[in-house]
């Protein structure tokens, strides 16, 4: 064959390659263009760098809650002076090249080929921090599929990113968002969690190891894996001494440091795990999962921390007293402890098991003596309870009955037995509280417990309620739902449906006022028959006594349930349930019969205390609410609480509407959202002030003398006590705050003999309301109001917004007979009632 033949078929073979690249290279590029690239973020989310951070939750007074969100992470703003080394112990672990590339590094993908031809396995290798930041910042969707689909995709967003955003943002995102285990993301959240300390406090060694584990999280964690830890900690040392940044000395002082991370985890300063529950709820409902898992927010409650503190031990210490009154039900668990073992090591890890509930912690029965007890437990070691501190457990038969008391410590528990103690602590002290959000390190503290005295203890079946609010402007400043969130959930302040029993009595008595009657008027508290159809209900007093003529004041403080249920006959149903309505009471949960007289109806305790504050408050229906305000991720406040707000010169027309009264309380941080809003008036001053006056009887000379122990002339309050003594409570107020406490079983069943509002719920309102008005003066009522009973008439007595009426025409009306100043008969009411519910 001829050279010409050669030449033409050589030309003709390299046309048509030539043809072959261009579509080859055609076909990549329209691939790219048409396929991939749409595929990619587009700019404007590349230019979002919005972190994911949790949500935090405080006091008002900026004491740490709670946090939520499944990320832990604190944004850190890079600063090359204050950050040097974390920024070269980073460079030199994983792309020591970043100022360089455009962000790919030919030559790490080159070993990453090479590694591929040598073993026949796709790596991650090769990765620049551009490319990692596209894997798990952009495409976190498909970060884990080990495919050359999704690394062509990091290369070309890698692209992308370079072109959009500057190498000092990328960097900072990088650094705020790799995952490093233990749910920290970022450098920032990673030196809390493992040192407890911010970035900028911590040593080489220590930068050197949290740079180490972007590359695998979980194989080199320092909690997890510290011997691998270490290495890796070592590699990135030596990384930085090659790369000269830093001195040799100063790499071998860090190569003879120790390993000292520890697992800390974000410690709420306070407990208040009820209230951190509803922020989250509300929340939700009103944002929306991701906002409020992953903005940032940071929500300041109108929660007092030292108050909430009391709350939370006037609550427990209450129902521990109800729990022992009862009896002792035994010891949870029995083990028998093998002979020849470290006792200690074996008893931490049989006790593993049992978790702490509230203040109890599981201990185990290491020896029993005849007036004391050795034990040990995670919090304290070993331990002893003196017989003082058990002598109480007589053993549980049922409510009301128990058997006799112990005579030793034998008789008790024995060897072997797992019970719970608990450290038998005073009322917390004020105490200066961090208002930053800490982590601490995750162990036992038992250096608290080494000096407590230990108490025999059980987990009481009986629950309770505390809530506490300010009566001007309906912000709750403390509130307990139950003895432990984690052993219940359920928030018996805002979800408990109860009868108020007693309680209930000021709302009728109020409505009495209103229709005429006086403190003063009489009625005759004697045997009363109502029938209903072929049925009969015959009201009795909790003394199962009668007391004849009486005064309402008198009848208010003695709690008599016939006097009430008279009243109430004398006033009318209807006319009552709508006075009742003034307060907030929704009327389909008003009974339209005469038991209403003695509570039968259903309230939460915060319904109850937010009818209580418009007699605390003068009069005026407020709503309560537990958001202060919210601060984004920046420190700026988006929402802030506008709640009602009581002017007692206001004209009517000015007050609050029906739709503003039940508008939202949080808005929008901005002037024209922050319209005042004034708190509609419910009932007058003259009768507010009025059944307040009564209510000091309560605890004068009734049913709440307990309080008296206070030693103040400006608390108020009133007992309740329902059917079968299932519920106890106590409602009461100052001035300034009102708090209402309640005490009974989730499944409605009788407390036992004599476990009375007075006796089983008055003692926790007490514990919290002699902090709550610790250092505050008294604020007495107006004079005018003052001493009435003992003036025995009332005189005349004005509302401060009505006028005065001149001397000769108040004559003319005292002259006129009053159906409140005279002993009436009893009225034939035809008012239908239902049968005897027992209460009293």
């Amino acid at each position: 064959m001829s050279i010409r033949y050669y030449f033409y078929k050589t030309l003709h073979i390299t046309l048509l390659m030539g043809l072959f690249i261009i579509l080859l290279v055609a076909g990549v590029w329209a691939a790219v263009v048409w396929y991939f690239i749409p595929q990619l973020p587009p700019v404007e989310r590349l230019k979002d760098n919005r972190l994911q951070v949790p949500l935090y939750v405080y006091t008002k007074d900026k004491v740490f809650i709670a946090e939520y969100g499944e990320q832990r992470r604190i944004p850190l703003a890079i600063d090359k002076n204050k950050h040097e080394l974390l920024i070269n112990a980073v460079l030199a672990a994983e792309d020591d090249r970043f100022y360089e590339h455009q962000g790919v590094d030919l030559k790490g993908l080159l070993r990453a080929g090479v590694s591929l031809l040598k073993t026949g396995e796709k790596r991650q290798g090769g990765s620049t921090i551009t490319m990692q930041l596209a894997r798990n910042f952009f495409l976190s969707d498909i970060a884990t599929e080990k495919t050359f689909t999704r690394k062509f995709k990091e290369i070309l967003l890698a692209f992308k990113i370079e072109e959009e955003l500057s190498k000092d943002t990328i960097l900072e995102l990088y650094l705020n968002k790799i995952f490093l285990g233990h749910r920290a993301y970022g450098m920032r959240a990673a030196a809390q969690v493992y040192y407890g300390k911010d970035i900028e406090q911590l040593k080489l060694a220590e930068l050197a190891m949290l740079a180490g584990l972007p590359k695998a999280p979980s194989a080199n964690n320092p909690v997890t894996n510290p011997k691998r830890a270490l290495q890796r900690r070592n590699y990135v040392l030596g990384r930085m001494l090659d790369l000269k940044y830093i001195t040799q000395e100063a790499h071998d002082q860090s190569l003879k440091s120790p390993l000292t991370a520890q697992f800390h985890s974000l410690t709420p300063e306070i407990e208040a795990s009820y209230v951190s529950e509803m922020v989250r709820s509300f929340l939700l409902q009103e944002f929306g999962e991701e906002v409020t898992y992953t903005s940032g927010y940071k929500v300041f409650t109108t929660i007092n921390s030292r108050l909430q503190e009391r709350a939370n031990w006037a609550l427990r210490n209450t129902l521990y007293r109800y729990d022992e009154r009862h009896g002792f039900k035994g010891a949870i668990d029995h083990v028998s402890i093998p002979k020849g073992v470290d006792i200690e090591k074996w008893a931490f890890e049989i006790l593993q098991k049992y978790p702490i509930q509230a203040s109890l912690v599981p201990s185990l029965v290491l020896e029993t003596r005849k007036k004391s007890l050795l034990l040990y437990n995670q919090k304290a070691g070993q331990f002893k309870i003196t017989w003082g501190a058990m002598s109480w457990a007589r053993r549980y038969i049922r409510d009301d009955r128990r058997g006799r008391y112990p005579k030793n410590a034998r008789s008790i528990v024995r060897r072997g037995d797992i019970i719970m103690a608990r450290p038998d602590l005073q009322p917390p002290k004020n105490q200066k509280r961090s208002q930053e959000t800490n982590y601490k390190e995750h162990s036992s503290s038992e250096k608290l417990f080494k000096k407590v005295r230990w108490r025999l203890s059980q987990v009481p079946d009986i629950e309770g309620a505390l809530v506490a609010l300010n009566p001007k402007n309906g912000a709750i400043i403390a509130l307990t739902g139950g003895f432990d969130f984690y052993l219940s959930k359920f928030n018996r302040v805002t979800q408990a449906q109860r009868q108020p029993g007693s309680t209930f009595k000021p709302f009728i008595y109020s409505a009495a006022l209103a229709r005429g009657f006086s403190h003063l008027s009489t009625i005759n508290d004697a045997p009363i028959m109502i029938r209903v159809t072929d049925m009969k209900w015959r009201p009795r007093n909790y003394t199962k006594q009668f007391y004849g003529w009486t005064t309402l004041r008198n009848a208010l403080a003695h709690s008599y349930n016939v006097s009430a249920v008279r009243l109430l006959k004398k006033v009318g149903v209807n006319y009552t349930i709508n006075h009742l309505t003034q307060f907030g009471f929704q009327p389909e949960k008003i009974p339209k019969n005469l038991t209403i007289a003695l509570g039968t109806g259903e309230l939460t305790p915060l319904e109850l205390a937010s009818g209580f504050a418009v007699f605390a408050n003068g009069g005026f229906r407020i709503k309560p609410y537990f958001i202060d305000r919210i601060e984004d991720i920046n420190g700026e406040v988006i929402y802030s609480a506008n709640p009602l707000k009581i002017c007692r010169k206001c004209p009517p027309e000015i007050l609050a509407s029906k739709e503003e009264e039940h508008a939202n309380i949080l808005v929008s941080d901005s002037a024209c959202a922050r319209i005042p809003h004034y708190a509609p008036r419910a009932i007058t001053t003259h009768n507010a002030y009025m059944i307040t006056s009564m209510l000091q009887d309560v605890i004068r000379i009734g049913t709440g003398r307990r309080a008296l122990k206070l030693k103040r002339n400006d608390i108020v309050g009133k007992t309740g006590t329902t059917n079968d003594l299932r519920d106890a409570w106590f409602a009461g107020y100052s001035p300034d705050i009102v708090t209402v406490v309640w005490a009974g079983f989730d499944n409605p069943r009788s407390l036992g003999k004599k476990e009375t509002g007075g006796r089983t719920a008055l003692p926790m309102w007490i514990d919290f309301m002699a902090e709550a008005l610790k250092g505050k003066r008294q604020k007495p009522l107006p004079k005018r109001y003052l001493n009435l009973a003992q003036k025995g008439k009332e005189g005349r007595i004005y509302n401060d917004d009505e006028p005065r009426t001149s001397k000769k025409k108040r004559r003319r009306v005292s002259k006129k007979k009053s159906p409140s100043s005279q002993k009436t008969q009893e009225s034939r009411s035809n008012t239908s009632v239902i049968p005897d519910q027992g209460l009293f």
